[in-house]
């Protein structure tokens, strides 16, 4: 039998499930299951699509499950499974969404919650090539800015050596915060500045960037300001590895170099990777909850993000 749980990673527009093999952090593709999500909906349509979805990946299972855990944005109470969004999924502010997800699944086993961003951290540190790195950075780039700094495992939200919340998002720079800098907004403005030309995100940016020197120019600059606000932080928390997902990241190649160049200036070297995991880390990083030795070390972390 195998020691088996459900991975679910929830956004504002989609559900993605499957089945995760805890003793080897696996997904079982065969299981995956997934469903658009209209962010405005109603609570009792958010959570049918949802429950939908997870019972599709739970008649997929070869065997029974211990569980199921759930990356979700915040703001979230994380021990209590309570939304304290506004921006979306309105309709299911300060529901208890556990028992909700039991009902209509109808079963009892339990329903875990941790941070999305934390949930890709947690997955990329359990991958064999991140679990020789004791202290690992993960980030985001996207839509928004995403970022965790993990310890042997554990997701770090309270302590001297990371920011506040233990992410980077909110902190200042320049003219406004991280996650003006580092997502594709940043992209669309700077080089509209530069070209006075509309794109829709950075892939077509980086689509001229061999033709185009300003498209070059732009992913120039955003790699010194991402290793100018990072270094501090990589040199507090004594980061050996930085772990980079989202949509940005298929880009790696074009701001990587000047990335380097611009971290060594600062003496900070550090191994750098794109996600091998991608969309699968966060649902192996919820899923890891239903370790019931982890869950206990994780608990403190998940009351404060």
């Amino acid at each position: 039998m195998k020691n088996l749980a459900i991975g679910v990673d929830i956004g504002g527009t989609h559900v993605t499930t499957a089945v995760i093999d805890l003793d080897s952090n696996t997904v079982l593709k065969e299981t995956m299951s997934g469903a658009d999500v209209d962010h405005t909906a109603v609570y009792e349509e958010i959570l049918s699509t949802w429950s939908g979805a997870i019972d599709d990946a739970i008649s997929k299972s070869p065997n029974g499950i211990s569980g199921i855990g759930v990356a979700m944005p915040g703001p979230f109470d994380y021990l209590k499974g309570i939304s304290h969004m506004d921006h979306k999924l309105a309709a299911i502010k300060g529901m208890e969404l556990g028992p909700e997800l039991q009902k209509r699944l109808a079963m009892d086993f339990p329903v875990r919650f941790i941070n999305d961003a934390s949930a890709f951290a947690v997955g990329e540190s359990f991958n064999d090539q991140q679990r020789k790195f004791k202290k690992v950075v993960a980030i985001t780039l996207g839509t928004g800015f995403g970022s965790a700094f993990i310890d042997n495992g554990n997701p770090i939200v309270e302590r001297e050596d990371v920011p506040e919340m233990g992410c980077v998002w909110h902190i200042k720079y320049k003219e406004g915060i991280g996650d003006d800098y580092f997502s594709t907004r940043w992209f669309v403005k700077t080089y509209f500045e530069k070209t006075g030309q509309e794109v829709k995100g950075a892939k077509e940016i980086a689509d001229r960037y061999h033709t185009d020197e300003n498209a070059k120019s732009v992913f120039d600059e955003f790699a010194i300001n991402l290793a100018e606000f990072l270094s501090p932080w990589f040199k507090k928390f004594k980061t050996e590895s930085l772990i980079i997902g989202g949509n940005i990241s298929r880009a790696f190649n074009l701001f990587y170099p000047k990335f380097r160049e611009e971290l060594a200036k600062q003496g900070i070297e550090i191994e750098i990777g794109v996600s091998e995991l991608k969309e699968e880390a966060a649902l192996i990083g919820s899923a890891r909850l239903l370790d019931d030795n982890y869950y206990e070390i994780i608990k403190p972390s998940l009351a404060k993000m």
